[in-house]
């Protein structure tokens, strides 16, 4: 399911695919604006999104061997609820 199939379904629910499309929007745009400000977000029995935070790392180049620096960063993740997962399982 891509985000145009989310959109459809919601349409369903919804009386007009413009204010579906508006939802969906406006539902990821409050999700990023969260994360960014290193909130997390809890959608109660489906799961949680948060930022982690990735240190910094030695590695190296597969093409050369070379050793490298990886600079530490922010990465988003997802945890499936327990909802979440029994329904999948």
């Amino acid at each position: 399911m891509n985000k145009a199939d989310l959109v459809n379904e919601v349409a369903k629910v919804v009386e007009k695919k413009k204010d579906a499309q508006a939802a969906v929007d406006c539902v990821l745009a409050a999700i990023t604006a969260a994360l960014k400000k290193s909130d997390s977000v809890t959608l109660v029995g489906f799961g949680t999104f948060k930022v982690d935070k990735r240190a910094a790392r030695k590695g190296r180049n597969p093409q050369t061997g070379a050793p490298l620096n990886i600079a530490a960063k922010n990465i988003p993740k997802f945890v499936p609820g327990k909802a979440l997962k029994d329904a999948v399982n």
